[in-house]
C-alpha cells in the first residue's frame, strides 16, 4: 500500500535543490547577469510601481502579462537595494526552481512505486528525473533572474503530481488515511490556477486537465462527494481566466486587451513584421511551429549529437509507457508546452527564433524550457525500464553510471557552448544595456528632488540602475485607463500636453510619447545620448530655472558603448 508525505528523502532533494539555486545565482549575480533580459527588468519595475509611483495600487500591474509573478515579488522589493540589484525579482522564481524540482522527484517515484512502497529502482528512476531537471544550465539560469518560467513550471509540475495522485487514489490500493481523491483534486485546482495566474500556457493546461479529470468523474462510481469535488474544481480553474477578462473590461475597456491590444505579441509582431513577408518562421503553419519550438527545447537540453540522444530518451519513454504500463498515461500531461505553443507560433503571434535556422537568431528560445519536464520524467522512467530489466547487480551499476554520464556530458556541453537562454539574453541586451547605463550616469547627475517625465514601457531600466524612484517620474501608468482612448485629465496626458508645468526634466527615448511631445515645445535639450542598434535618447529641461548638467562640447563615448553629446 502506497503512501504519500513529506520524508527524509523529499527533504534532502529541497535541500540540495536550494543549495544548488543558490550558487547559481550567486554566480550569475557575480558576472551582473540577473538583468540582461529586458522583461526581467520590466517585471521588477510593474512589481515595484504597485507602491512606487505618483498613482500607486493595483492598476499598476498593466495588462499582458499576468500578475501573480508581480505580486510575489513585491515583498522582495520594498528594499532599494533588492530593486536595484534585480535579487527581489530572483527570489520567487528560485523558489519555484526548488519547488520543481521536489515536484519532479515525488512525481516520479511515486507513479514509477505505485501500488507498493517506493523500491531502490523507484528512487534510482526519480534521483535521475530530478537530476535532468534541476541541473539542466538554461533552467538554472532562469531561476537568477526575474523571467516567470521557473514560477510557472512549479505550478505546472505539482499540477501533474496532484492530478496523478488524483488517478491512483481511486485504486485500492492506496492506502494514505491523509489523503483523498477530493483533496488531491482540489489541490491540482489551485495548482492550475496558480499556473494560469502566472503564464498563459496555464489557460491551455487547466482546459486539458480539466477535461481529463471530468472524464475520470464521469466514469467514476464514488458517489456524490468526488462530484462536488469536480464541480468546485471546474469553478477554480476557471475562475482565473475569467476574472482576467473581466479586469481587462473593466480597466481597458476590452475584455482581450492582453490579447488584442497595442503591447500586446501579436500587436508587436506587426509593428515588428516586414511588409511582404511572413513575421516569423511557422506562422499560420502548425507543422513549422511545431518544428521550431521542439528545435529550442532541444538546445536548452544540449548542444550537436546530444540532442538526438534526448529526443531517443523521450520518445523511448513515451513508447515504454503506452506499451508497458497504461496506468502512467496520465504522465503525458507534460507533453502539453508542445501543441500549446505549436498554437501559439502559428497564430498568437509568438514568434521563435533558433540559432541554427533562419533567421539565425535568438528569440523566445527558453521556451523551449517548458518541456523540461517531460524530457526529465520520461528520462526517468527509460532509466527504470532499462536498469530494472537487468538482472546483475554490476550491470545495473554500470547502466545507473551511463545514465548519469549522459546527463553530465549533454550539460558540460551546454556549459562550454553557454546556456542558450543566457546567449538569448546577451545577444539582445547589449545595445539596451549601453544606452540604459548612459543614461542612467546622466540622471544621476540630476538634482534628486527633481521630478521627470519618462515613459517606461522601454527604457526603465535606467531609472532602476541610477536608483531614482519611480514616485519622482511621470509615466504611462499615472492615468485612468478606463477612460478610453485617452484620459485628458489624467496625470500623465496632462504632463505630456504642459511639461513645463509638471517636470523639471523630460526623459525621452526616439518614437516614445515623450519624444513625440517635447518636439511640440520649445524645449532645451541638455544631453543626447547614441547607442548602436537603439534609437536616440535625450535629456530635456523643461524649466527655465531647472539646473543644466556640466556639459562638454564633444562628443564622448562611455564604456559600454554610447556616445554622448551635450
Amino acid at each position: 500500500m502506497q503512501r504519500i508525505g513529506w520524508d527524509r528523502e523529499t527533504a534532502t532533494v529541497a535541500a540540495l535543490a536550494a543549495c544548488v539555486s543558490l550558487v547559481a545565482f550567486l554566480f550569475y549575480f557575480q558576472h551582473g547577469a540577473v538583468l540582461l533580459y529586458g522583461d526581467a527588468v520590466a517585471h521588477i519595475n510593474i512589481a515595484r510601481r504597485v507602491f512606487d509611483s505618483r498613482t500607486p495600487g493595483l492598476l499598476q500591474l498593466g495588462t499582458v502579462w499576468l500578475p501573480l509573478p508581480h505580486l510575489l515579488m513585491i515583498p522582495f522589493l520594498v528594499s532599494n537595494w533588492a530593486w536595484r540589484t534585480g535579487v527581489g525579482g530572483s527570489i520567487p522564481s528560485m523558489i519555484g526552481y526548488v519547488a520543481g524540482c521536489v515536484g519532479i522527484f515525488r512525481l516520479v517515484r511515486g507513479a514509477m512505486s505505485f501500488p507498493s512502497e517506493p523500491d531502490a529502482m523507484a528512487r534510482l528512476a526519480a534521483w535521475s528525473a530530478t537530476l535532468v531537471y534541476a541541473a539542466n544550465p538554461n533552467l538554472l539560469y532562469l531561476q537568477s533572474t526575474a523571467m516567470t518560467e521557473p514560477l510557472y513550471l512549479a505550478f505546472f509540475v505539482w499540477a501533474v503530481v496532484y492530478f496523478t495522485e488524483f488517478i491512483r487514489q481511486r485504486s485500492k490500493a492506496w492506502d494514505d488515511l491523509r489523503s483523498s481523491p477530493s483533496g488531491s483534486l482540489m489541490k491540482c485546482g489551485l495548482c492550475l490556477a496558480g499556473a494560469e495566474l502566472t503564464r498563459y500556457d496555464g489557460w491551455f493546461a487547466a482546459v486539458v486537465i480539466s477535461a481529463a479529470a471530468l472524464l475520470v468523474v464521469v466514469k467514476a462510481p464514488d458517489g456524490p462527494e468526488l462530484r462536488r469535488s469536480a464541480r468546485k474544481f471546474i469553478l477554480l480553474t476557471a475562475a482565473v481566466p475569467v476574472l482576467w477578462l473581466a479586469y481587462n473590461g473593466i480597466i481597458y475597456r476590452n475584455p482581450l486587451e492582453f490579447a488584442n491590444g497595442p503591447y500586446s505579441a501579436r500587436a508587436i509582431e506587426l509593428r515588428s513584421a516586414k511588409p511582404g513577408s511572413p513575421p516569423h518562421p511557422g506562422w499560420h503553419n502548425l507543422r513549422v511551429a511545431g518544428v521550431y519550438f521542439f528545435k529550442s527545447a532541444e538546445l536548452n537540453l544540449g548542444e550537436g549529437n546530444w540532442q538526438r540522444i534526448w529526443v531517443v530518451m523521450l520518445l523511448s519513454g513515451s513508447l515504454a509507457v503506452v506499451a508497458f504500463a497504461r496506468r502512467l498515461i496520465p504522465l503525458f500531461l507534460l507533453w502539453l508546452p508542445l501543441p500549446f505553443y505549436m498554437l501559439s507560433i502559428a497564430y498568437g503571434g509568438v514568434p521563435t527564433f533558433v540559432p541554427v535556422w533562419w533567421p539565425f537568431s535568438y528569440y523566445n528560445v527558453r521556451y523551449g524550457l517548458q518541456l523540461l519536464p517531460a524530457f526529465a520524467v520520461f528520462f526517468g522512467v527509460v532509466v527504470y525500464v532499462v536498469v530494472g530489466s537487468a538482472r546483475n547487480t554490476t550491470v545495473r551499476v554500470a547502466l545507473a553510471f551511463a545514465a548519469l554520464c549522459l546527463v553530465a556530458g549533454s550539460y558540460l556541453s551546454v556549459r562550454r557552448a553557454g546556456p542558450v537562454s543566457y546567449q538569448e539574453a546577451w545577444v539582445n541586451s547589449r545595445s539596451r544595456i549601453a544606452l540604459e547605463s548612459e543614461l542612467a550616469r546622466q540622471l544621476k547627475s540630476l538634482p534628486q528632488d527633481s521630478t521627470l517625465l519618462m515613459y517606461l514601457g522601454d527604457h526603465v531600466g535606467a531609472l532602476q540602475l541610477a536608483g531614482i524612484r519611480l514616485r519622482r517620474v511621470i509615466q504611462e501608468g499615472n492615468h485612468r485607463t478606463w477612460k478610453q482612448p485617452a484620459d485628458p485629465t489624467g496625470l500623465w496626458e496632462r504632463a505630456l500636453a504642459e511639461p513645463e508645468q509638471y517636470a523639471d526634466y523630460a526623459v525621452a527615448v526616439a518614437g516614445d510619447p515623450v519624444w513625440d511631445a517635447v518636439q511640440k515645445h520649445n524645449l532645451q535639450s541638455i544631453v543626447h545620448i547614441h547607442a548602436l542598434g537603439q534609437p536616440e535618447a535625450a535629456i530635456y529641461r523643461t524649466r527655465p530655472l531647472a539646473p543644466v548638467i556640466s556639459s562638454v562640447n564633444a562628443a564622448s563615448p562611455d564604456a559600454a558603448g554610447a556616445t554622448v553629446f551635450r
